[in-house]
C-alpha cells in the first residue's frame, strides 16, 4: 500500500486523472478520492496531513494515559485536498493488554471509514438512523457527539459511527471490549486546530490497522 495511491474503499490499485476521466478511477468503484501512502508515524507525517485536508484530523487530546500516536491516513489529492482522514492511536486497553483506536474524519461516499470497520460501504447512515439512543458519546471540538454502534463488523472490533462539524465521524476500536473507553467521553480535537501542540504528539510504530487490506465492499 505505500507508494501509490490506491482505492480508499478497497485498497485496490486506481488510475490517475487522465485523457478520458478528470479523475482518480477504481476498476470497481469508479471515480474515488485516493487514498495516500501511508507514512511511518512521526510529527512531519502528521503535520503534513493536518496542512492539506479539507477535513478535520481527529485526536484524543490529551492522550489516554500510555497512549501513543501510531499513523495517519489521508484520501484525496492534491487539487482537492483531504476528503477523509484516518488517525491511529494504541495504548493500554480498559480491560488489559493492547488496544488500538482509528478516528476517521470523512465527506459523504468517500467509504473509508467502512472500509477500516470491515463493514459494506460508504457510508454508517442505515446504522444510526433508526431512531435509536447512542450507546456512546465524545467531546469533538468542543461539542458532545453522540455515537451509535454500527453493526455487521467483524467480532475482533466495535465500531461506532455520528457526525461532527457536518461530517461522518468514525471511531473503531480494537479488541472489541476496548470500545469502553467511547464510554467514558474522549475528549477529540481536530488537530487543524492544535497549533504548535502537534509537536508535543507522542509517536509509537506504525499501527497494521491502517495498512490492512480488507475485502472489497460492493
Amino acid at each position: 500500500m505505500r507508494g501509490e495511491p490506491s482505492c480508499p474503499k478497497c485498497g485496490g490499485r486506481i488510475r490517475a486523472p487522465g485523457l478520458f476521466a478528470d479523475t482518480w478511477q477504481c476498476g470497481v468503484h469508479g471515480a474515488v478520492h485516493p487514498l495516500q501512502p501511508i507514512l511511518p508515524p512521526s510529527v512531519d507525517a502528521l503535520a503534513v496531513v493536518v496542512g492539506r485536508t479539507q477535513v478535520p484530523v481527529w485526536m484524543p487530546w490529551p492522550l489516554p494515559v500510555g497512549w501513543l500516536f501510531t499513523g495517519v491516513a489521508c484520501a484525496g489529492d492534491d487539487r482537492s485536498g483531504g476528503r477523509a482522514t484516518a488517525v491511529a492511536c494504541s495504548g493500554p486497553a480498559p480491560l488489559g493488554g493492547p488496544g488500538e483506536l482509528l478516528l476517521i474524519a470523512e465527506e459523504l461516499g468517500v467509504g473509508l471509514g467502512a472500509r477500516y470497520a470491515g463493514i459494506e460501504g460508504p457510508d454508517p447512515g442505515p446504522a444510526i438512523c433508526a431512531g435509536k439512543p447512542p450507546q456512546a458519546k465524545v467531546h469533538a471540538a468542543g461539542h458532545p457527539t453522540p455515537l451509535w454502534q454500527v453493526g455487521g463488523a467483524p467480532a475482533d472490533r466495535a465500531v461506532f459511527a455520528g457526525e461532527a462539524c457536518g461530517l461522518w465521524l468514525w471511531a473503531i476500536v480494537w479488541p472489541q471490549e476496548s470500545g469502553l473507553l467511547l464510554y467514558d467521553e474522549l475528549v477529540l480535537t481536530d488537530l487543524r486546530d492544535a497549533g504548535a501542540e502537534v509537536e508535543l504528539v507522542p509517536c509509537g510504530a506504525l499501527s497494521p490497522r491502517l495498512i490492512s487490506r480488507p475485502a472489497p465492499q460492493r
